[in-house]
C-alpha cells in the first residue's frame, strides 16, 4: 500500500510523498491520532541544525511524540482500535551493557528516520505499548519526554549514594517541570528545590518543596544532587552554578542538550569528587515502567495536564505549518497536534 508521509523539506517548508508501506506478519500499523511537538522537531524545522545536518538528514518526516490506535496487527498481539503509544527509538541489535537508546546503530524516528509525521506508521511489536484507555489523551501524546525524564531518574538511582535529602533541578521549562515532577514521586521524602529564571514559570511548580530564581540563590544553601534540564547556550552557567551548589560526592544529571561545546568548572569537580552523567531519549522499559507509575500515583497526569499548551486540529500542510509556528511563541507547555488526516 502507499503511505502518505508529511516530510520537512527543508526549513520551515513540508512536502507530501507517497511512500510504499509493507504489509507483512511481523509489523503492526498504527493510525497516529495526536502528535506532540519538541525542541527537536523545532530545530529542524526553524532550520537552527549546522546545515551539514540538515542537508544529511531532510528531507524527513518529523515528530517522535505520539501516540495512535492500532488498525492491524498479524502478531495479535494488541486488540484493533486500542489505544497505544509509539516507541521513536528502533535498536538495529542489542547488547547486554548498552541500552538500546546508547547503541550508535540505533535509529530514531524524526532524526535518524522518518517520524510519526504520516498517515500511518509500520512499527515491530516491541515498539508499541499500551495505553490505559481512559489515559488523557494530549497527555499521553509527550509519553515519549517523560519516558526521557524517567530513564534519566533511573540512571541517577544506579550512580548517586543513598544521602538524598535534597535534590535541585535546575530548568523552568517543560523537561523541568517533568524531571521535578517524577522525582517528588519517586522519592517523596527527599526536597524537591527547582532553580529558573522565570518567577511566573516557576509558580507553577506547586509539587516542589521550594522554588528559586538563579540569580537570588540564599547564601549557603546545597543539594545533595542535582538535575541539569537547561541545554542550550544557559547550559554553561546552569552546569557551573551546580557544581557551585552541590555537596561533594553529589551526582549531577545532564540532560539537556546544548549544540556547541559547554566550558565547566572541572577544578572544582574534583576537589568535591563529583559524579557526571548524561542521560539521552529512552527505551521500551522506560515506557512500560512510566506508564506502571501512572497507574500508581494517577495525580502525576493531573499535573502533567499544566503543560499541555496549544491543541490545534491538524487536516493539511497549512494547519501542520500553524502549529509549528504557534509552538515557537509558546513560554510553556506542549503543542499538541490532533492528527486528523
Amino acid at each position: 500500500m502507499l503511505n502518505t508521509v508529511y516530510q520537512l523539506k527543508r526549513p520551515r517548508q513540508f512536502d507530501i510523498t507517497f511512500k510504499p508501506m509493507s504489509i507483512d506478519c511481523d509489523h503492526i500499523i498504527v493510525r497516529p491520532t495526536h502528535l506532540s511537538i519538541c525542541h527537536a522537531d523545532q530545530r529542524y524545522y526553524q532550520g537552527l541544525r549546522p546545515q551539514r545536518i540538515l542537508s544529511e538528514k531532510l528531507p524527513m518526516a518529523l515528530i517522535h511524540e505520539g501516540i495512535g490506535k492500532v488498525v492491524y496487527d498479524p502478531t495479535d498481539t494488541f486488540k484493533i482500535d486500542s489505544k497505544v503509544v509509539m516507541i521513536p527509538n528502533i535498536p538495529m541489535e542489542s547488547c547486554n551493557h548498552i541500552a538500546e537508546n546508547y547503541l550508535r546503530s540505533s535509529k530514531f524516528r524524526g532524526s535518524s528516520f522518518d517520524g510519526f509525521l504520516q498517515e500511518y506508521v509500520s512499527l515491530e511489536p516491541s515498539r508499541v505499548v499500551s495505553l490505559p484507555m481512559d489515559i488523557n489523551d494530549n497527555v499521553a501524546t509527550f509519553t515519549e519526554i517523560v519516558s526521557v525524564g524517567y530513564h534519566a531518574i533511573s540512571r541517577f538511582e544506579k550512580f548517586s549514594h543513598e544521602v538524598k535529602n535534597t535534590i535541585g533541578v535546575w530548568g523552568d521549562g517543560n523537561l523541568g517541570y517533568i524531571t521535578s515532577l517524577l522525582l517528588k514521586k519517586m522519592y517523596p521524602n527527599s526536597k524537591i528545590y527547582v532553580f529558573g529564571v522565570n518567577r511566573l514559570k516557576l509558580n507553577d511548580f506547586t509539587f516542589a518543596d521550594e522554588t528559586f530564581l538563579v540569580g537570588s540563590i540564599p547564601k549557603g544553601l546545597n543539594v545533595d544532587h542535582a538535575f541539569e534540564c537547561v541545554g542550550g547556550g544557559a547550559s554553561e552557567d546552569a552546569i557551573n552554578q551546580i557544581i557551585d551548589c552541590i555537596s561533594p560526592e553529589g551526582t549531577i544529571s545532564l540532560m539537556g542538550v546544548s549544540e556547541n561545546n559547554v566550558p565547566i568548572n572541572t577544578r572544582m569537580v574534583l576537589e568535591k569528587g563529583l559524579r557526571i552523567f548524561g542521560s539521552s531519549r529512552s527505551g521500551r522499559t522506560d515506557f512500560i515502567n512510566l506508564i506502571e507509575l501512572y497507574r500508581n500515583c494517577p495525580d502525576i497526569l493531573l499535573y502533567l495536564e499544566n503543560i499541555v499548551g496549544s491543541v490545534i486540529t491538524v487536516r493539511s500542510i497549512k494547519d501542520i505549518v500553524f502549529a509549528f509556528e504557534t509552538d515557537i511563541h509558546s513560554m510553556i507547555g506542549k503543542t499538541i497536534m490532533v492528527w486528523n488526516k
